[in-house]
């Protein structure tokens, strides 16, 4: 435990002190200050009111009702909710609720860890550690509430630091004001990039200027306004003995001295670059006059230069030519000399634009022109260079062409000689002698061949010839005539020089062919060895393989040779039977003798080369066959070592002395038995390739020496076979014995190491202890599945063995009998240790489990115990422990049939049990007991219960009530209907306060009967008694309100009978027509009309509508002030437009024309008059009613006077 030191032993002296210490200033009083309780009840109580309404959380005392930990989780909840959730806590998870209020108060209020879960999640937690960490939170939270008073005080002193935070706020705004001010100028005037022209910069200069005297100024004198202002902050400061203000950063006053300087130096700098730069414009206007100066130059000499090389006279001769070249040369000198003052005017123009000139593009443009003139001269320059280079170019090869003709008419005297040569030596050296010739002749057909290309070309320009085309072409004809002509006599020279040497060297190579032949037959005759015997013999000298070789590759060098040759002789023999065909055509004189004989002598050469070729092929032919007989034995005599090594392996003794051993020599074995059977094809083969080899060579020697190795190689495999079959039985039989005395060694190890464990094991009492051993066991029986497995291959190789009658039976049966008894025993000590076992589990599990319903028995008869025997808590603790009964009940009866069962099959563990049972069978009692007293508090709890419920129904119907009485604030009605509709529904809302009488004086008795019986309360700090004078003076504002609300009513009602009558009143007043105003009146006059009569009833009439006109007046002025009155019922409607028939009666103000017009109104104003008269009544009714309302004090009364008034002027 955290705290064990501090809380183990609460009971010694010490520790009662520290807890009466803890506890002493803990003093809580009732409402009434008539009850003062001790520190302990007073610290319960301060818990049971933190905790009121918190689900599953009742605190009765300091031990059992802090067990599931909810009530620590609520303290903290009702003061800091935002560190636990509580609604997602659960009563079953006791360690957790604990272990998270546990580390929420140290972790988040610093409260000391004084118990751990376990410490208060048991049966009898110590009353006085919960107390010391109670005490704790008690301290803590109230330290929390003292901060907040003393937090309402400091709210006074806040109002005295808010004058100084305004003006301070103020200061830092004007201070960043001028900063941001100081900032936008500096980069405003730190702007480098001025006018690009004299007139510009001097305009900006001047605006600084104005600057530095105008705007500067205001804000130098904002900058000392702001040092009194920080001056007056820090003597308020000062004043109430605080700190001093220190601005925040970058606002201070120093900052804005140091902005200040910032502004100065940049003011500094744009002053300095203002001058400079209209130093640097006054420069380059004079820079750009020596410019124009300078252009107005070039260009005048340029103009004349270009003229002048515009001439072309250059003459039709070389000499001529190359006199106006060395003029040209000349001028081209003058003008490269005057290409610096050129390059200078760019440089000027350049200089102008690197510095940013403001008219730098017409200076680019002058300068621009003088480039191109510039180029223009020196195009025209090399143009001219160009015509006189292509003049003195064609004159030169002109010059060529003449040296070559003279070339060629000297060599054609030398081609007309017909000496051909009378051997092939002279015939080569003529050859020689003509080729040099006609190199000659090649390298100057080049020449030639450039020249008239170098001709043509210029006969081919455009634009500008140096010549007229057609004479250069006629010179390129001739010379190219008289090259043609040269190499046609060459080349007939060549053919015949040709014919005369390939005669000579055609009679030449069939002399040395012939000659050749005759010395290698004579060669391949000599090596024969004079023909006769078979095999080896015949092939004279071979009388081994590497011999025979040797041999054979002196034939292919022969054979090379042949080949070689054949070929030289078969071109030249058909050379001479070309040259034969040919015939005297060749030339003259010694050739055409040669060639009668030329066919006789290629007929010897064609015999010889035959018979040649025939003793090449015997002599191949015999070389061949010995080879194979040679090669045959050098195999046979492989086969018959490897077999002699074969059997040497295959008969050895050794078959290893364990398994790793003998496993390795069987692989070997099968490797030796892979390769014996891969010899079986060849050793088959043997006598028929020998017989092939033999047949072709004859029965010589050499084969019936093979033929006898042959038989000797068969009998050898055929013993080296059978001994290889005994071998491989041998060695399988070997290793099955060495791997089953491996296998029975491994079990034995293992059944040793398990028997020592078993043999040495103690059965546990706990249970923990026998779930341990139990999971050994468990993997105990896989091991044993396992090693079964081998036991059992281990018989079986054991029978294979014995049945194969190997010779180490017995000593293989005797140890399958050791392993098998050793299995046996080893097999009974589990099933031995199994029961054991079993048998301590099955008690214990059974104990445990008796244990843990006992425990949840008493834990259900503590919660029926400790819950408050008032509210709803009980009923559901109820419920759900007769829940719970229903679940416990059978397995209380099975625990018991199943402790009688066990003690029966083990009677040293029968006391234990019984004690069991019996201990279970008393907590149940118990419970039952408890579960009897529960349901007859709960059916107090239900009437109380049921009180309440009445009583919230009966509140919250007598707010409602109250709210639809609403006095006379509630709306007013607008219309007659409406107020009908607002008496009845009042009238409504009486009966049923009629009918609620009953209930409230229902629940008036039963609360008195409440109080009287136990003083239940009807929540946390309210009693019964506190709240009946408030429901009793409830009810009597309901009623009261009622009242006043139903005399409201009334009063509007009679309010709007009056309104009625008097817009009826209007409405007669509206639809009266003057006689005057009849619509009858028209343009027609009538002859009855006569004399005095009508003229007055004429004037009666204009009397009548002039006065009918001004009361119209007087009654629109009347409308408008009754629609303005307010609660007059007139808002709406429309006085201001009159009814279309007295509109049009009123608008007839024109007089009668006729006599029976003027009778007709006079008779409508008379009908006129009457009824007014009767309508009268109508008003008198209007005039008592306002009357009526102003004597009973209708609130509406003075309306409707001032309503009636204005009717009575109407």
């Amino acid at each position: 435990m955290a705290g064990d030191q501090a809380v183990s032993s609460p009971a010694g002296p010490r520790s009662h002190f520290f807890v009466s210490f803890q506890i002493q200033v803990i003093k809580i009083e009732t409402e009434d200050n008539r009850e003062t309780r001790s520190a302990k009840d007073a610290l319960l109580l301060w818990c049971q009111m933190k905790t009121a309404g918190y689900p599953e959380v009742n605190i009765q005392n300091f031990t059992t009702s802090w067990r599931d930990g909810l009530a620590f989780n609520a303290l903290i909840h009702r003061h800091r909710p935002d560190l636990v959730d509580f609604g997602k806590l659960t009563k079953s998870n006791a360690n957790y609720n604990l272990q998270r209020a546990f580390r929420t108060a140290e972790q988040h209020l610093g409260l000391a860890r004084l118990l751990d879960p376990e410490d208060v999640n048991m049966e009898a937690p110590d009353e006085k550690s919960i107390i010391t960490y109670v005490v704790s939170f008690y301290h803590y939270f109230s330290k929390m509430k003292a901060l907040a008073v003393e937090g309402k005080r400091i709210g006074k002193v806040l109002d005295q630091v808010l004058e100084v935070g305004k003006i301070i706020e103020r200061y830092e705004e004007l201070a960043a004001e001028l900063l941001a001010w100081i900032h936008r100028t500096v980069g405003l005037i730190s702007n480098q990039k001025f006018a690009n022209s004299l007139s510009g910069v001097q305009q900006q200069l001047q605006a600084f200027t104005a600057y530095c005297t105008l705007e500067k100024p205001v804000k130098f004198q904002e900058k000392g306004n702001l040092e009194v202002l920080l001056f007056s902050i820090q003597s308020k400061l000062r004043a109430c003995n605080r700190r001093l203000f220190v601005p925040r950063e970058g606002c201070g006053i120093w900052d804005i001295d140091k902005a200040w300087g910032q502004l100065e130096k940049a003011e500094h700098e744009r002053e300095a670059a203002l001058r400079a730069e209209l130093i640097r414009q006054e420069k380059l206007e004079l820079l750009a006059q020596r410019f124009d100066h300078k252009v107005a130059m070039r260009e005048s000499w340029l103009n004349e230069n270009q003229r002048l090389v515009s001439q072309d006279n250059f003459g039709y001769e070389l000499p001529a030519v190359e006199a106006a070249m060395k003029k040209h040369e000349a001028i081209e000198a003058d003008i490269a000399a005057y290409e610096e003052r050129v390059q200078g005017v760019a440089e000027l123009a350049q200089a102008l634009a690197a510095e940013g000139y403001y008219d730098a593009r017409r200076v680019a443009a002058q300068r621009d022109s003088v480039l191109r003139q510039w180029a223009l001269l020196t195009g025209l320059v090399g143009a001219r260079r160009t015509r006189l280079e292509q003049n003195l170019a064609l004159q030169k090869v002109f010059q060529e062409m003449v040296y070559m003709v003279d070339w060629m008419e000297e060599m054609q005297a030398q081609l007309l000689s017909r000496e051909c040569g009378q051997h092939l030596v002279e015939a080569d050296d003529l050859l020689q002698k003509h080729g040099l010739l006609e190199g000659d002749i090649a390298a100057q057909s080049e020449r030639v061949e450039a020249l008239n290309a170098a001709a043509l070309r210029f006969s081919q320009l455009q634009g500008y010839q140096p010549c007229d085309p057609q004479v250069i072409c006629n010179r390129v004809n001739h010379v190219h005539g008289c090259l043609a002509e040269l190499q046609e006599q060459a080349s007939r020279r060549r053919a015949e020089l040709e014919a005369s040497r390939s005669l000579w060297a055609l009679l030449q190579e069939l002399e040395e062919a012939e000659s050749w032949a005759r010395d290698k037959e004579r060669l391949l005759e000599a090596a024969g060895g004079g023909g006769g015997g078979g095999g080896a013999g015949a092939a004279g000298g071979a009388h081994d393989l590497s011999s025979t070789a040797r041999l054979l590759a002196q034939h292919k060098i022969l054979q090379g040779e042949l080949g070689g040759r054949r070929a030289l002789l078969q071109q030249a023999l058909r050379r001479g039977e070309e040259l034969a065909a040919a015939g005297g055509s060749v030339g003259p004189g010694a050739e055409t003798v040669q060639l009668a004989g030329l066919a006789e002598r290629a007929a010897s050469a064609r015999r010889r080369w035959q018979r040649l070729e025939e003793a090449a092929a015997r002599r191949e032919r015999r070389l061949q066959e010995a080879r194979a007989l040679h090669q045959f034995g050098a195999d046979l005599d492989a086969l018959l070592d490897w077999l002699r090594d074969a059997y040497r392996l295959a008969a050895a003794g050794d078959f290893g002395h364990d398994e790793a051993s003998s496993r390795r020599l069987a692989r070997q074995h099968r490797a030796l038995t892979g390769e014996v059977e891969a010899h079986r094809g060849p050793v088959g083969g043997l006598r028929r390739q020998l017989a092939t080899l033999g047949g072709a060579s004859g029965a010589g020697p050499l084969v019936v020496a093979l033929q006898v190795r042959v038989v000797e190689a068969e009998q050898l495999f055929a013993e080296v076979t059978e001994v290889a079959a005994l071998r491989r039985q041998w060695l399988r039989d070997a290793l099955a014995v060495y791997r089953m005395f491996g296998e029975v060694h491994a079990c034995e190890l293992w059944i040793g190491e398990k028997e020592q464990w078993l043999l040495a094991m103690r059965v546990p009492d706990s249970l923990d202890d026998v779930e341990v051993v139990q999971h050994r066991f468990e993997s105990l029986d896989q091991e044993m599945n396992s090693l079964m497995g081998r036991v059992l291959d281990v018989n079986h190789t054991v029978q294979e063995l014995v049945e194969g009658g190997h010779p180490s039976s017995d000593e293989v049966r005797s140890c399958q009998d050791h392993l098998n008894s050793r299995w046996n025993r080893i097999v009974e000590l589990v099933e031995q240790r199994k029961e054991e076992m079993s048998a301590v589990l099955l008690v214990e599990n059974h104990v445990l489990e008796v244990a843990e319903v006992r425990a949840q028995v008493r834990e259900k008869r503590r919660a029926v115990e400790s819950a408050p025997r008032a509210g709803g808590a009980l009923q559901w603790r109820l419920s759900g422990l007769e829940a719970a009964l229903q679940a416990l009940e059978p397995r209380q009866a099975a625990l018991l049939e199943e402790a009688a069962l066990l003690a029966a099959r083990f009677p040293a563990q029968a006391t234990r049990l019984h004690q069991g049972a019996e201990e279970l069978g008393a907590e149940w009692g118990a419970l039952a007991s408890s579960a009897l007293a529960c349901g007859e508090a709960v059916a107090a709890a239900g009437r109380l219960q049921r009180f309440l419920h009445d009583l919230d129904a009966f509140l919250d119907w007598l707010v409602r009530a109250q709210e639809a009485a609403g006095g006379g604030e509630g709306p007013l009605p607008s219309s007659l209907e409406e107020a009908d509709a607002l008496l009845a529904r009042h009238a409504a809302l009486k009966e049923e306060v009629d009918q609620r009488e009953e209930d409230y004086a229902r629940i008036v008795a039963a609360s008195e009967a409440l109080l009287a019986a136990d003083g239940a309360e009807l929540g946390p700090g309210l009693a019964l008694d506190e709240w009946l004078p408030h429901l009793e003076l409830g009810w009597h504002k309901l009623l009261g309100l009622w009242e006043a609300r139903r005399e409201a009513l009334v009063q509007a009602h009679v309010y709007q009978l009056f309104l009625r009558d008097l817009r009826q009143a209007l409405a007669v007043l509206r639809n009266q027509v003057p006689a005057g105003g009849a619509p009858g009146w028209g343009p027609k006059v009538s002859g009855d009309c006569g004399g005095r009569k009508c003229l007055g009833s004429v004037i009666d009439g204009t009397t009548g509508l002039k006065a009918y006109s001004r009361r119209r007046g007087e009654g629109a002025e009347w409308r408008a002030r009754l629609a303005a009155s307010p609660g007059s019922g007139m808002e709406g409607a429309d006085l201001r437009t009159p009814p279309p028939s007295q509109e049009v009666a009123m608008s007839g103000v024109e007089l009668p024309g006729t006599v029976e017009s003027v009778e007709e109104a006079i008779k409508r104003h008379r009908d006129f008059l009457t009824t007014m008269e009767l309508n009268q009544q109508k008003m008198q009714v209007a005039v008592q009613a306002a009357e009526g309302l102003l004597r009973q004090g209708n609130a509406y009364g003075e309306q409707a006077q001032e309503a009636v008034a204005r009717l009575l002027e109407k």
